[in-house]
C-alpha cells in the first residue's frame, strides 16, 4: 500500500479520512440511480392508469433507460477517462435532477418514453465515474473491496430505499412525485462532491473518438431493440434490419477500437479471462433477474392487493440480504476462492428463482420472503466480488473504461431481461380468454397490461369485474411461474460457467 501511495500521482492522494467521505459521497449517485430504477415498478400501476399506455409502450417505459444507459455507458466511461472523472459526475447528477422534473411531468406514453430515454444519458455519466473513483481513490487492495461493498452495498439499499418511499409517496400524491426525490439527493450530490471529491482521470488520454461514441450507441440499441421486438411480436423485417445493423455497427466497434491508438475501449481487456468471466457474470446473471423484479411490484399490489407502501416493505428482505453480504463479500473471496463465492452466490440465486416456479395468487408472505433474501445474498456476495474482479484487473488509468464495461453488461442485462422475460410474461398473460359477454373494448384494455385489467373491470357490474379480474391475474401469475422457470435455468447455467472462468481468480491481498 504504501509502494502504491509513492507512486501515485498526488492529486490522487486522498487523506485517510477523506477518501471515506469521498466514498460517502459517491454513493449518494449510485443511491439516486437505484432508487430511480426500482420506485418505476411500484408506479407502474399508476402510470398505466393515467397514462394509458399499451403493454409495448409500458414495457418501452420500463426499459428503454436500461437500453440508453447500455448503448452510452463505455462511451461516458471513455470520457470521464479523458476530461476527468470528477466533472463528469457532478455535471451527470445536475442533468440526472433536471431530467428527473420531466420525468415527473411527463403527459403521454410517448413524452415518458423520451424522458425516460434522457434520463438513462444522464444515468450514463453517473454510474462509471463512482467506480473509477474508488479505483483511484482506494490503492490499498483490502480497504478497495470494502470500498467497492459498500458502493454495492448502498445500490441495494437504494432498491430497498425506493420501494419503501416511493410506497409512502404513492398514497400521499401523485406517481411523479417518486422522481422528485432525485432532487435533493442530487443536491448534496453536487455541493459536497464539489469539496470533497478529488478529481481524477487518464494523464495521457488521446482523443475521443466520436466515430466510435455513435457505433457503440447505434450497435447496442439495434441489437437490444431487435431482441425485444423479436420476443414481443415475432420475427419482422424491422426486427431483421435492426439486428444487422446492429450487429454490423458493434463489429466495426470492435475492428475501430483495435486499429485507434487510443481506443474508446481497449479490447485487449478481454484477454484477461478473470474480466470476461466476471462481465459475462453479470450480464447473465442480471438478465435472468430484472424481468421477474420489474413485475414482482405488480404482483405484490395488483394480485395480492397489498398497498404501494406495503409492496414497498416487503421486498426489503432481498436488500437486507444484498448489503449485508456486499459488506463480507471481499473477505469471504479472501477466505475461500473467488470462484466459490460467485459461482455459491449465483446457484443460490437459480434455486430461488425456481423456488418462484410454485408461485400463486395466494402464496403466502414467508416463502416469498425468504426467496427475496436468498436472493439478495446471492446477488450480493456474487456483483461485489465481480466488481472487485474487474476494477483490480485493470491498470488505473483504464479504470473509468472498465468500469464502463462491468456496468454495460449490468445495464445491458437489465434491459434484455425486462424484454425477454418480460415479453414472456405478457405473452402469456394476453392469452387469457375474458369471460363470456365482456364487451370488446374492456376485453381489449384488460389484455393490454394486468394494470388495464384492474381499471377496466371496474366498469363492469361486480360478478362480471371479479371474473375477469381473476382470470387476468392467474394468466399474469401463469406468465411469472415461466420467466421464473427461464430465469433459473438461466442463473444455474451462469454459476457453472462463472466456476470454470473465474478458475484461479484470486483478489488482491
Amino acid at each position: 500500500m504504501t509502494g502504491t501511495k509513492q507512486h501515485a500521482p498526488a492529486a490522487e492522494v486522498v487523506s485517510r479520512p477523506g477518501r471515506w467521505l469521498a466514498l460517502c459521497v459517491l454513493v449518494l449517485a449510485v443511491l439516486l440511480v437505484a432508487v430511480d430504477a426500482t420506485v418505476l415498478g411500484l408506479a407502474t400501476p399508476y402510470i398505466s392508469e393515467d397514462l394509458k399506455p399499451s403493454g409495448t409502450q409500458l414495457l418501452w417505459i420500463g426499459d428503454v433507460y436500461s437500453f440508453v444507459i447500455a448503448g452510452l455507458l463505455v462511451s461516458m466511461g471513455s470520457l470521464g477517462d479523458r476530461i476527468g472523472r470528477k466533472k463528469l459526475l457532478l455535471v451527470g447528477a445536475v442533468a440526472f435532477g433536471a431530467v428527473s422534473v420531466l420525468n415527473a411531468y411527463a403527459t403521454t406514453p410517448e413524452l415518458m418514453i423520451l424522458a425516460r430515454a434522457l434520463l438513462g444519458v444522464a444515468g450514463a455519466t453517473l454510474m462509471p465515474s463512482t467506480l473509477a473513483l474508488i479505483r483511484n481513490i482506494f490503492h490499498d487492495p483490502r480497504e478497495r473491496s470494502l470500498a467497492v461493498g459498500i458502493w454495492g452495498a448502498m445500490a441495494s439499499a437504494g432498491a430497498a430505499v425506493g420501494p419503501v418511499v416511493g410506497g409512502f409517496l404513492l398514497e400521499h400524491f401523485w406517481w411523479g412525485s417518486v422522481f422528485l426525490i432525485n432532487l435533493p439527493v442530487m443536491a448534496v450530490l453536487v455541493v459536497v462532491g464539489a469539496k470533497l471529491i478529488p478529481e481524477s482521470k487518464n494523464p495521457v488520454p488521446g482523443p475521443w473518438d466520436l466515430v466510435s461514441v455513435g457505433l457503440s450507441l447505434v450497435g447496442m440499441i439495434g441489437v437490444v431493440y431487435a431482441v425485444k421486438e423479436a420476443a414481443a411480436h415475432g420475427f419482422r423485417w424491422d426486427v431483421a434490419v435492426s439486428a444487422v445493423l446492429g450487429v454490423a455497427a458493434l463489429t466495426w466497434f470492435v475492428r475501430r477500437q483495435l486499429t485507434l491508438s487510443s481506443p474508446l475501449l481497449d479490447m485487449r481487456l478481454f484477454r484477461n479471462r478473470g474480466f470476461s468471466g466476471a462481465v459475462l457474470a453479470d450480464l447473465l446473471t442480471i438478465l435472468g433477474l430484472s424481468g421477474l423484479v420489474f413485475f414482482l411490484s405488480q404482483f405484490l399490489q395488483l394480485v395480492q392487493g397489498r398497498r404501494p407502501f406495503e409492496a414497498g416493505l416487503a421486498e426489503l428482505p432481498a436488500a437486507v440480504g444484498a448489503v449485508a453480504a456486499g459488506l463480507v463479500a471481499g473477505m469471504v473471496a479472501r477466505r475461500f476462492s473467488v470462484r466459490a463465492v460467485v459461482a455459491g452466490g449465483l446457484a443460490a440465486v437459480g434455486l430461488a428463482l425456481a423456488a418462484l416456479t410454485t408461485l400463486s395468487q395466494d402464496t403466502g408472505y414467508p416463502l416469498l420472503g425468504a426467496v427475496l433474501l436468498i436472493v439478495g445474498v446471492g446477488a450480493g456476495f456474487a456483483f461485489t466480488v465481480t466488481a472487485d474482479v474487474i476494477l483490480s484487473s485493470v491498470p488505473k488509468e483504464q479504470a473509468g473504461a472498465a468500469s464502463a464495461v462491468s456496468e454495460t453488461a449490468y445495464e445491458l442485462g437489465a434491459a434484455l431481461g425486462i424484454a425477454l422475460l418480460g415479453s414472456i410474461v405478457t405473452g402469456v398473460y394476453a392469452g387469457f380468454t375474458a369471460p363470456p359477454g365482456t364487451p370488446a373494448d374492456v376485453a381489449s384494455a384488460a389484455h393490454e397490461s394486468l394494470g388495464g385489467a384492474v381499471e377496466a373491470s371496474s366498469s363492469l357490474p361486480a360478478e362480471q369485474a371479479h371474473t375477469l379480474l381473476t382470470s387476468a391475474q392467474t394468466a399474469f401469475v401463469d406468465g411469472l411461474q415461466v420467466a421464473a422457470g427461464i430465469g433459473a435455468a438461466v442463473l444455474l447455467a451462469t454459476a457453472v460457467a462463472a466456476w470454470f472462468l473465474l478458475r484461479g481468480q484470486h483478489l488482491e491481498k
